[in-house]
Order: structure tokens, then C-alpha cells, then sequence
């Protein structure tokens, strides 16, 4: 009975210390039925930004299956401001090298392709809204899991 009690005192305290590391400022994911991404499907983040004093770094993580037949997937990001200014810009994600290798980390059948916004301020005070759609010619896009938003205060600036 002493051996069980040690292994479960053992596991909560393993428990315990993977789950004190530090969230990031905002995270979410959107997971894609059947792992399609429809053309009239867009992601839509919100974030409320109090202190525009400090730099935020922002990743967009895209998971796809070895079985993605592009090298890349082109977005357009519609950034809309607290005082309602609005922007759409394209952003290129390079899935593969030129010679096929991937970019991101493989695990398995699944690649996750992050694209990194450093040190991004935020001009007014408020709640942005992100919205996200694919940018590929076609209705749909195969072989894609998950869309996540992450942001983080800048390094260096706590």
C-alpha cells in the first residue's frame, strides 16, 4: 500500500510543476471539421489590449497533416482597432523547404508551422478583433488541423 501511495505523491507533484508554467497573455485555437478549411470559414480572435505600453509578440500556429499537398498557405488578416480602423493584409505561411523537408516541427503525421509577429505594439487601448481567412484560389483546403492564435507580452519588457 506504501508503494502506491508514493507513486501517486510522485505523479501529483510531476502534475503540479508541468502545470506552474506561464500561460501566454492569449490563446486560442480553431480545430477544422473533417480537417478542411473552407474558403467562407474565417477565425475570428478578439483581444482586449489595457496596456499599450508594452510590445506583444504574436504567433499564429498552423497544424497540418504530412499529407498537405502545398508548400504554403497564403491568409489575409483583418485587424480591426478599439476606434474601428480596420486593415487586411496577405501573409505568406511556408509549410516546406524548396527541397520538400519541412519547416515547422513534425510529430507524426502532424506539422506545426508557426509565423512570428515580434515586438508588436497595439495604438489605442481596447479590444481588437483578428479575423483570419485562407487566401488559396480554391473553395477548400485539405489536410489542415487547427489555426491558434498566441500572444505574449515582448521579452524584456516586464
Amino acid at each position: 500500500m506504501r508503494r502506491k501511495i508514493n507513486l501517486f505523491g510522485v505523479f501529483a507533484v510531476l502534475i503540479l510543476l508541468g502545470s506552474c508554467g506561464e500561460k501566454p497573455f492569449y490563446e486560442k485555437a480553431y480545430s477544422f471539421d473533417g480537417r478542411e478549411w473552407n474558403q467562407d470559414e474565417k477565425l475570428v480572435y478578439e483581444v482586449d489590449f489595457e496596456d499599450v505600453s508594452k510590445p506583444y509578440d504574436f504567433t499564429l500556429s498552423l497544424r497540418t497533416s504530412t499529407d498537405y499537398k502545398y508548400n504554403n498557405l497564403w491568409l489575409f488578416m483583418k485587424t480591426e482597432t478599439p476606434d474601428g480602423t480596420t486593415a487586411r493584409e496577405p501573409f505568406e505561411v511556408k509549410i516546406t523547404n524548396p527541397d520538400g523537408s519541412w519547416i515547422g516541427e513534425k510529430s507524426g503525421s502532424i506539422v506545426t508551422t508557426p509565423l512570428y509577429f515580434r515586438s508588436r505594439k497595439m495604438p489605442v487601448k481596447g479590444t481588437y478583433k483578428f479575423t483570419l481567412e485562407q487566401g488559396i484560389t480554391q473553395s477548400t483546403i485539405d489536410e489542415v488541423h487547427d489555426m491558434t492564435l498566441i500572444i505574449d507580452e515582448a521579452e524584456g519588457n516586464n
